[in-house]
C-alpha cells in the first residue's frame, strides 16, 4: 500500500493520473446525477412493466455516466496534451479541449444528451448574461438578468406564435396550454375546473 500511494501522490504522475481520477469522477458523478432522475420520471410518467421502467433507468443511467466519464477524459486529455505542446496552458485551450470532446461525446442527438446539452446551455447563457457585470465592462446596468430574463422570453414567444414546431415538443404542449387553451371555453365548468 504505501507504494501505492507513493505512486499516486509522485508529482509525475500527477497529470496522467488525473485523467484517470477524471473518467471515474465522470462515471460516478453522472450516475448520481442520472439515476434518481431516471428513477422519478420512469415512475411518474412511463408507462411499462416495472421491468421496462428499470430497464430504462439503468440503461439512462449508464448513458449518462460512460458519456460523462468519456468527456472529462477527453477533455483532461486535450488539456495535457496542449500544456505539453505549448509549454503552458493558453486561453484557448479549454475552449478547444471542450469543443472537441462535445462533438465527439454530445454530438448524437439523443434525450439523454439532449438534456445535459440544454442544461449546460442554460448555465452559459446565464453566465454570459452576468459576463459584463463580472469584468466591470458596464456600469449600468448594475444587473444583467433582467434583460437577460426580457430576450430570452421575448424569444420564445415569438418563436412560439410563429414557428413553434422548432421548439420542443414539452415546450410547445406547456405554451399550448398556457396561451392558447386559455382563450376557449363554452361553460362554467371548462372555464373554471377543466382545461377542454
Amino acid at each position: 500500500m504505501d507504494s501505492i500511494a507513493k505512486f499516486i501522490n509522485n508529482p509525475d504522475h500527477h497529470d496522467v493520473l488525473a485523467i484517470v481520477k477524471g473518467f471515474r469522477n465522470g462515471a460516478v458523478y453522472g450516475a448520481k446525477i442520472r439515476f434518481p432522475h431516471a428513477l422519478v420520471m420512469s415512475f411518474l410518467f412511463r408507462s411499462g412493466s416495472l421491468k421496462e421502467k428499470l430497464t430504462f433507468v439503468f440503461d439512462a443511467t449508464k448513458t449518462h455516466s460512460k458519456n460523462l466519464a468519456t468527456f472529462v477524459t477527453i477533455y483532461k486529455t486535450l488539456m495535457y496534451l496542449q500544456r505539453k505542446i505549448v509549454g503552458k496552458e493558453q486561453n484557448g485551450h479549454s475552449f478547444i479541449a471542450g469543443l472537441i470532446g462535445g462533438y465527439f461525446v454530445f454530438g448524437e442527438n439523443n434525450n439523454i444528451n439532449q438534456q445535459i446539452v440544454l442544461y449546460v446551455f442554460a448555465r452559459i447563457m446565464v453566465g454570459l448574461a452576468k459576463l459584463p457585470v463580472a469584468r466591470k465592462a458596464m456600469e449600468e446596468p448594475k444587473n444583467t438578468f433582467p434583460i437577460f430574463a426580457a430576450v430570452v422570453w421575448g424569444i420564445v414567444m415569438w418563436l412560439f406564435r410563429h414557428d413553434r414546431d422548432v421548439l420542443q415538443p414539452s415546450l410547445q404542449a406547456s405554451m399550448q396550454y398556457l396561451y392558447l387553451d386559455s382563450d376557449h371555453w363554452t361553460t362554467l365548468k371548462n372555464f373554471l375546473w377543466h382545461n377542454k
